[in-house]
C-alpha cells in the first residue's frame, strides 16, 4: 500500500445500516494492511482546533525555567512538561528532538481508578491552558470510543466490548513541540524515530504537512498526511497484540525537516487512547486459529505499559 486511505465517522454514526457497515469494512482492511488511516467526521470543530494550537504554542513559548516547574519527578512522564531530548524510541538511546506535555484522564465521580492516576498539573500562566485541553481530550477520546466500536463489529466482537475498558482508561493527550534544529543532531537523532505506539489506538492532530512517515509492509517509507479536516488514526502495540496482529501496529517516525527548514517549528498533538490498566490484552480467540496460532504471552494492559516506560527511558528501573 501506498497511501492512507482515508474514511468518514459520519458513515458510521449515520443511520443506513448499509453505510455503518461500510465504514466498517474500510478502516478494518486499512488496519489489517497498513494500520492507518485519515479520519473526517470526528468531534473536534475548527474552533476547538485553532484554540488548542494558539494554547499550546503559547506554553511552549514560555521560558525554559517556567515550563520546568511543571515536570514533575517520580510519575515517569504522565502528566505534566517533559523536557527536551528526554524520551527516546525502544531500542535507541539517543533522544528524540521533542519536548511535550501530557494531560491525563478525568475520571468520572466515584471511580475505583481515581486514585491510580497522578492529578493533571495546572498552568498557572496560562489561563486557558487547561480547559481547552480538556476539551480537546474528551473529543478525541469520543471519536475514539467510535473507532473502537468499529473495529470490535469488524473482529466478530459485540460492537461495545471496548467501552467499558477505555472509560476511565489511562490515555493521555499529548501536545508536541519539535524546536528548530540549530546544530547537527548527534547520534542521528531525528524529532521521533522509527516505534510502535503502546496503546490501544492514537488519534493524532498535526499530520498536515511532511514529516510523519509510515513503514508499510514492504518495508517501505511512505508520507503520511492528512487534510485539515481529518485526523490520523493508528492502531498501537495493545491493540495488535490484543488480535493476535490481525489489526496491525504500524512502525512510524518523524523525521527531520530539509535543512533549509531547519528553523521551523513542527507541532502536533496524538491522543494515545489506553485501557483500564487492568485489562487483559491475551489473544482473542476470534483471531487465532490454525492458520493465525497464538503470538503473545498473556499480560494485562497496566504491567504492559510499565514495561514500555521501562524501554522508553521514561521509568527508570
Amino acid at each position: 500500500m501506498q497511501q492512507i486511505p482515508s474514511v468518514d465517522l459520519r458513515d458510521f454514526l449515520s443511520d443506513d445500516p448499509a453505510r455503518k457497515q461500510k465504514f466498517v469494512n474500510e478502516i478494518g482492511k486499512a488496519y489489517e494492511e497498513i494500520g492507518f488511516v485519515a479520519l473526517k467526521g470526528h468531534f473536534l470543530d475548527d474552533q476547538l482546533v485553532e484554540n488548542l494550537y494558539a494554547e499550546v504554542r503559547n506554553f511552549f513559548n514560555l521560558p525554559l525555567e517556567v515550563k520546568e516547574k511543571y515536570e514533575i519527578p517520580g510519575i515517569g512522564g504522565q502528566r505534566g512538561y517533559i523536557s527536551f531530548g528526554k524520551e527516546h524510541a525502544k531500542g535507541r538511546s539517543a533522544g528524540d528532538l521533542k519536548e511535550f506535555w501530557h494531560f491525563g484522564q478525568y475520571v468520572s465521580e466515584g471511580s475505583k481508578y481515581a486514585n491510580e492516576y497522578p492529578e493533571n498539573v495546572t498552568v498557572n500562566e496560562l489561563a486557558n491552558f487547561n480547559a481547552t485541553g480538556k476539551e480537546a481530550y474528551q473529543m478525541l477520546e469520543k471519536t475514539g470510543v467510535y473507532v473502537l466500536r468499529a473495529l470490535a463489529i469488524h473482529i466478530g466482537l459485540d460492537e461495545f466490548y471496548f467501552d467499558n475498558y477505555i472509560k476511565d482508561g489511562n490515555s493521555i493527550l499529548r501536545p508536541i513541540h519539535y524546536p528548530p534544529i540549530t546544530d547537527e543532531p548527534k547520534d542521528g537523532a531525528v524529532r521521533a524515530a522509527a516505534h510502535g505506539d503502546i496503546n490501544l489506538i492514537t488519534l493524532l492532530m498535526g499530520a498536515q504537512g511532511k514529516g510523519l512517515q509510515v513503514q508499510n509492509h514492504d518495508g517501505e517509507w511512505i508520507d503520511a498526511m492528512a487534510q485539515p479536516d481529518e485526523l490520523m488514526i493508528n492502531v498501537g502495540d495493545m491493540l495488535s497484540r490484543h488480535t493476535n496482529n490481525k489489526l496491525k501496529s504500524t512502525i512510524h517516525q518523524v523525521v527531520n525537516p530539509p535543512r533549509e527548514l531547519w528553523g521551523t517549528s513542527r507541532y502536533s498533538i496524538p491522543f494515545f487512547m489506553h485501557p483500564v490498566s487492568d485489562m487483559k490484552l491475551n489473544c482473542l480467540p476470534e483471531c487465532i486459529d490454525e492458520n493465525n496460532p497464538k503470538l503473545y504471552d498473556d499480560i494485562t494492559a497496566g504491567d504492559y505499559l510499565y514495561e514500555r516506560l521501562v524501554d522508553l527511558g521514561l521509568i527508570k528501573k
